[in-house]
């Protein structure tokens, strides 16, 4: 199968090239209830790849990829199970690790969850919008009646009305029938669904007719894609159509909540932070139900061989071929370039790599190598787009040589990949898949990686993923 790359022609154009909302709330924001995608001849050329990859969701089982604001997404329509059973063929994913469901608008949210009163809804002469329920309601015994209506539970509302669209993913009753596909959620009795920020996923979504269910587009336990390259890398010839909408702003996937338990739980920490969750209305106990496990087997609670409630709760993820080695919130006391322990990384760690080029993925604390002897830096250019990609991608690669000593006092070198991520938790959050990627294609045998101080925000996320990437964890 031929895996072409559409590129969409998004440079200068606003969110209102690819669609817009139909309505706002009285407070002016978004009225998140419909989203229209309006084809205009001005429009034509940013719209055009996004109507091909529509056409292919709607006619093949064979997914599609597409950019999200986390990473890319590996598409299929989610009320077809041989669409479904794609994805999972596509990136060889077990079948027991749900897929999260992507929609447009809560209409078609409000759609999956009970058919019969999405339908009457579009009779209503204004739709219910969970952003419209913190307002001041007069006792208007109409409005309240369309409140009990809603089949999406009240304890969500906050939560929808603060972070959609954008990287959170709700977990909410499935019902009986359902309109999705049983693969969807692996025999779960909920399945997971968020509405993306991105513009171009809720047009495509609308453009299909459909939710979309969509992993990350990347073969299964690799790192998540998050430039179109990196899903033709892992899945050229599984996929016929890769929309290339440039890097991903976040780097990191949503954050997935279960609302139906009490407590409310985070099942996986993402680009929504649980500190932000605790600041909305029910949401203040809100505890964490994932453990950062790296042990394939494992789910959230470290039980073996129990079925996950949400994707990356059980197995190894987001791993790149290299060894890599992760330093708990960098490793312990930082030196001076020059030590040769500046990073808690000794010489005998080096040596010990199988003969290729050694990495190091910093974010803040340590010296270039760890703090190891080397000469020779010099920028390289990364992969499908050298220097203009570099700025997109968030970090540069350099190039140069780790100078060693054995214990016998021999001197050697090795090829030293060293990369920048920076202070900026969201920073080192965007750069941090691309990162490990680019290292693996630059030959790394090992990676040594800072890790960074494990908060509650998107720290937590990236150090969740770290986790399940590493090889070996050291305090």
């Amino acid at each position: 199968m031929e895996t072409r790359i559409l590129k969409v022609p998004l440079a200068g154009k606003e969110d209102s090239a690819l669609g817009r909302w139909a309505s706002t709330d009285a407070d002016g924001r978004p009225n998140l209830e419909s989203w229209e995608v309006t084809e205009t001849d001005d429009n034509d050329a940013v719209l055009s790849p996004l109507r091909e990859a529509a056409h292919l969701l709607r006619t093949t089982a064979v997914p599609v990829a597409f950019p999200t604001e986390t990473v890319y997404g590996l598409g299929a329509d989610a009320t077809r199970s041989d669409a479904v059973k794609g994805i999972y063929s596509a990136k060889g994913r077990p079948s027991d690790n749900p897929l999260i469901v992507h929609v447009s608008d809560l209409s078609m949210l409000r759609g999956l969850l009970s058919p019969a009163t999405a339908a009457a809804a579009t009779t209503k002469t204004k739709p219910t919008n969970p952003s419209s329920l913190n307002q001041d309601q007069n006792g208007e015994q109409a409005e309240k009646d369309d409140d009990d209506d809603d089949p999406i539970p009240a304890n969500y509302r906050p939560l929808i009305r603060r972070f959609w669209p954008g990287p959170l993913t709700i977990l909410l009753p499935l019902p009986s029938p359902s309109p999705l596909a049983p693969e969807v959620t692996a025999s779960q009795p909920a399945f997971g669904v968020r509405m993306p920020a991105s513009a171009l996923a809720r047009s495509l979504i609308a453009l299909t007719g459909k939710p979309l269910a969509a992993p990350s587009a990347n073969a299964s336990t690799r790192p998540s894609p998050t430039a179109a390259w990196h899903v033709a890398e892992d899945l050229r010839g599984r996929v016929q159509l890769v929309l290339d909408g440039g890097s991903c702003d976040v780097g990191v996937e949503s954050t997935v909540v279960d609302g139906l338990c009490s407590p409310p739980a985070v099942l996986r920490p993402g680009g929504v932070g649980i500190e932000a969750l605790r600041s909305c209305e029910g949401w203040e106990g809100v505890v964490k139900a994932y453990a950062d496990h790296h042990h394939a087997g494992e789910d959230g609670d470290g039980k073996k061989g129990a079925a996950p409630r949400a994707p990356g709760m059980k197995y190894k993820h987001y791993s790149p071929r290299a060894k890599v080695v992760l330093f708990e919130a960098g490793g312990g006391e930082r030196r001076s370039s020059g030590s040769g322990s500046g990073s808690g990384v000794e010489v005998g760690d080096v040596t010990k790599a199988a003969g290729g080029a050694v990495g190091f993925i910093r974010t803040g604390g340590w010296d270039v190598a760890g703090g190891l002897r080397h000469s020779g830096l010099r920028d390289t250019l990364l992969a499908n787009g050298g220097e203009e990609e570099e700025g997109n991608m968030g970090f540069v690669v350099r190039e140069g040589a780790l100078l060693l000593v054995n214990d016998d006092g021999e001197e050697s070198s090795q090829k030293l990949l060293d990369v920048d991520l920076g202070r900026d938790v969201k920073g080192v959050a965007h750069g941090l898949f691309g990162a490990l990627r680019e290292l693996d294609r630059l030959g790394a045998d090992v990676i040594f990686v800072e890790g960074v101080s494990d908060g509650d925000d998107m720290s937590a996320a990236v150090m969740n993923r770290l986790r399940k990437a590493a090889s070996e964890i050291r305090a």
